[in-house]
């Protein structure tokens, strides 16, 4: 597999970035700039990336395209192309987003509406028009797997998927946001096995964190660094490489340099530990 990190480590120059990535081990990187830093910024970290060896994992276009406000909804749809543009220029294994909430104060916030068939519709079009506007030929628009909105299981994936009807549209997992409920989590390594034999084949990249079940009522889920929970790390890797040497698998969700170093490190220890190559 592919390692990277979410995290733009400090840096002075898009080489030092590139190197910096490089030095730990890394070989999948999220590219650390937008569409509008205007194309000699883009074209310097692009050079940096591959002149390190480094594969650009994702594209970042975290935005509300469901917005009940039709100024920040269609400010995240330009948003959306714009990254998903990028993507296809840099030849990124993916742009990815998140549905978006689709009522409620929090662009990515938990609401009932989340949940309802005119939502999922209306994700459905979102992503339609995103792609149809762009034609990706090298790239792919993907949704990361979301706790509270479409789609929260991987049928609810593949469903999206199969409406959406596109083949620009692809898979993005995140194991961790997936795992709400006690059940899912004492059977993580089961609901992992389901979600890749569900949507391996459309995988473009992957997010690693962690979970922990704590004691008490009623249910007290919380997200924990990678490796420092109680999911089958170890199997989500497996399963990853299994599609390809090159699935990227992306750490986030952490604060500062020193906490990803150590993060890298832990994962390429539970890799080695399971026979798996970091490329």
């Amino acid at each position: 597999m592919r390692l990277g990190i979410s995290h733009v480590l400090s840096h002075e120059t898009p080489e030092q970035w590139a190197q910096d990535l490089r030095a730990l081990g890394l070989s999948a990187a999220v590219f650390p700039v937008e569409y509008a830093a205007g194309d000699a910024q883009i074209a310097a970290y692009a050079d940096a990336a591959r002149g390190a060896g480094l594969c650009i994992a994702e594209v970042g276009a975290w935005s509300n395209p469901l917005s009940e406000i039709p100024e920040q909804r269609q400010a995240a749809l330009e948003k959306c192309k714009g990254q998903l543009r990028l993507a296809e220029e840099l030849g990124a294994r993916c742009c990815v987003n998140i549905a978006g909430a689709f009522r409620g104060a929090r662009w990515d916030g938990f609401h009932r509406a989340n949940y309802t068939q005119e939502a999922f519709e209306a994700t459905v079009r979102s992503i339609q028009e995103i792609i149809d506007s762009v034609k990706p030929k090298k790239t792919y628009y993907c949704m990361e797997a979301m706790q509270w909105m479409i789609p929260d299981t991987p049928q609810q994936y593949l469903d999206l998927l199969r409406a959406v009807d596109r083949e620009a549209f692809a898979v993005h997992i995140d194991i961790t946001n997936w795992v709400y409920s006690p059940k899912t989590y004492l059977y993580n390594r089961e609901f992992i096995d389901e979600a890749f034999d569900l949507l391996g084949a459309g995988v473009r990249s992957c997010h690693l964190k962690d979970s922990k079940l704590h004691d008490g009522m009623t249910c007290l889920l919380e997200e924990v660094p990678v490796g420092l929970g109680g999911l089958d790390i170890a199997h989500y890797i497996e399963r990853a490489e299994a599609l390809s040497p090159d699935t990227p698998m992306i750490i986030e969700h952490l604060t500062g340099d020193a906490a990803y170093r150590e993060a890298v490190a832990r994962v390429q220890g539970i890799a080695r530990a399971a026979g798996v190559a970091i490329r």
